[in-house]
């Protein structure tokens, strides 16, 4: 696999002096692209009896959240995927996975992947990090760049994790039984917690989890001990930093990770390919970790964008991410322990490698004649 070349650009010092904890322009939905529109959200989907999944999920109505942090004086918005009245049980408790965008996101973004995790019965909260979301893309083209590196500072890396609490706080937290949100969050399942993200939404991930980056007089406690598993697609690495395994030797949960051949991050003054998302996984000491890297399909591919490498590759790709994710879930999570095994077999065409718990099994030792 090609190695990493910083290109000499003028602008890749001030890169690497200042973002060590961020994904730097990890760019999660691709630039020089107008965001998605904002769609209304009504609260809750009714049920839908007798759907199969994609039809549940298509059908499923997101409830839309205007939070904000007075301690931060800090928006958060989130946009929460609750399954319908017939996917669980009334009294049932329901997973969660809270998502983290890329830079320049939304909670509207990887919707196909909140849609399908709720379609099985796992809710999902997507948070916007106000501090590196869409209206980075709004403004002066010219100074676009300048923003992105304002958005990927250390700074804001901390306060994309400090989100991420917030907003768990508030979903878990009790509030009166007659409001929508109220009747929902004292049915979350509080053993089963799960953080996710896209690019810098990745590095926010296993920041969450643990990840830590210490230099002198400067030391951030930022692991929340509730999550009990992570997902993380297309993870950049954390520039400037070489040790890689003292950084990630923190994360003590299961990890998902995923990425593909053509996936590059390719921004003013850096250039960052699917060897740097195969060194986070490596780096990730904990043995409950698998990879999948897929044959095709770029960084942006694992947004919302349809036409990102083709529409037919594009379709396939979003269907066995989310499909892997919810293997993924099950297996670890849930009581399907051969789960992982059997995507892979479903998706092996699609593959280019795997590696942890989805490495193909070894074929049996034969014994002496």
């Amino acid at each position: 696999m090609p190695t990493r070349r910083p290109s000499p650009s003028p602008v890749a010092p001030a890169l690497r002096r200042r973002h060590v904890l961020g994904a730097a322009l990890g760019l999660a939905c691709t630039p020089w692209l107008a965001p998605a529109r904002e769609e209304a959200a009504p609260p809750v989907a009714a049920p839908a009896d007798g759907l199969d999944t994609e039809e549940r999920a298509a059908r499923l109505l997101p409830l839309d959240l205007d939070w904000v942090d007075a301690a931060r004086q800090r928006a958060v918005p989130a946009r929460l995927y609750w399954p319908a009245g017939d996917t669980v049980a009334r009294d049932a408790r329901v997973p969660l996975v809270v998502f983290s965008h890329g830079i320049g996101g939304s909670r509207v973004g990887y919707s196909y992947l909140g849609r399908h995790l709720a379609a099985l019965g796992w809710a999902c909260l997507h948070v916007q990090h106000t501090g590196s979301d869409r209206s980075l893309w709004l403004g002066n083209p010219l100074t676009l760049v300048s923003r992105l590196q304002h958005a990927a500072r250390e700074e804001e890396a901390v306060q994309r994790v400090l989100d991420l609490r917030f907003a768990l706080d508030r979903l878990l937290a009790p509030e009166p039984a007659a409001t929508p949100l109220g009747a929902l969050s004292e049915r979350v399942d509080r053993d089963r917690l799960v953080v996710a993200g896209h690019s810098y939404g990745a590095n926010t991930t296993l920041l969450s989890l643990g990840a830590r980056v210490e230099r002198p007089g400067v030391r951030h406690e930022l692991a929340d001990a509730r999550w009990r598993a992570g997902i993380v697609l297309s993870a950049p690495p954390f520039y400037g930093e070489r040790d890689l395994a003292a950084i990630l030797a923190p994360v003590k949960v299961p990890t998902l990770h995923v990425t593909s051949t053509e996936d590059v991050i390719q921004i003013p003054g850096y250039h960052s390919g699917v060897e740097d998302r195969i060194a986070v996984f490596e780096a990730v000491a904990d043995p409950r970790k698998a990879l999948a890297v897929f044959q095709r399909g770029g960084h942006s591919v694992f947004t919302d964008r349809q036409v990102s490498g083709g529409a037919e590759m594009n379709r396939q790709v979003k269907t066995a991410t989310k499909t892997l994710a919810a293997a993924f879930l099950q297996q670890q999570l849930g009581a399907q322990s051969e789960a992982l095994a059997g995507w892979a077999r479903q998706w092996q065409a699609e593959l280019a490698r795997t590696a942890g718990l989805l490495a193909p099994p070894r074929p049996p030792l034969q014994s002496a004649a």
